[in-house]
């Protein structure tokens, strides 16, 4: 049975994502870690290549890629990270993840194998126009039809960030700092204070002629 060069890449594809996806959990090195999470998005992004979904696949090689992971190995490679410290209870907990791995997997073989779920009763993808935009009918969708759940989504992500920012502040003794409703009230007769201060004639100092008089 020949295999079609589509199929071929999404093998290929596929296995390249479960690898990188398995060095992201083992891998010891931080970095190291987060550079295998990088080209994991990045195949994952060529597997939406081939479902034609090219929105998709740009959105995960620009946003997660080129911000969210490059942020990542910023902040792994700038924090003193405690290796030894992280592995501990890695063996206690070692069962449950072979569990939840185990039915991971049996999972995904479930829904590759065609005929179990009867795959091949549905119909096949229409090809469609070269002059089709799926970006298109996605921005008309979510914009017209699912426009407040995308704001609501949108909210909660706002929310969620600046409970992280809430949650990692930590006041400091001994830091400078300005309030802002200060400054705004601050009054030119607060801030400019002037003295005055009566002058001082010095003493005149005796003539020279004077001083070797007295001294004879």
């Amino acid at each position: 049975m020949a295999i079609s060069f589509p199929t071929l890449c999404f093998y290929l594809f596929s296995a390249i994502l479960v690898l990188s996806g398995l060095r992201v959990v083992t891998a010891r090195n931080p970095v190291h870690a987060v550079l295998f999470l990088v080209l994991s998005f990045f195949t994952a992004g060529m597997i939406w290549m081939l479902l034609q979904a090219e929105f998709l696949a740009i959105a995960v090689v620009l946003i997660y890629i080129g911000a969210v992971m490059v942020l990542f190995l910023f902040v792994v490679m700038m924090l003193d990270i405690n290796i030894d410290k992280l592995r501990q209870g890695f063996w206690r907990y070692l069962p449950v993840g072979l569990v939840v791995s185990g039915i991971m997997v049996s999972e995904m073989a479930m829904v590759l194998n065609g005929p179990y779920f009867q795959l091949k009763a549905l119909p096949a993808p229409q090809a469609v126009d070269p002059a089709y935009s799926n970006t298109q009918d996605l921005a008309r969708v979510i914009f017209t039809d699912y426009a407040y759940p995308f704001e609501l989504a949108s909210l909660i992500l706002l929310v969620g960030m600046l409970a992280a920012v809430v949650l990692t502040h930590r006041k400091r003794e001994g830091t400078k700092h300005v309030e802002p409703s200060t400054q705004i009230r601050v009054k030119a007769a607060d801030r400019l204070v002037i003295h005055s201060i009566p002058a001082e004639k010095d003493e005149v100092a005796a003539p020279a002629e004077q001083v070797t008089g007295d001294n004879k």
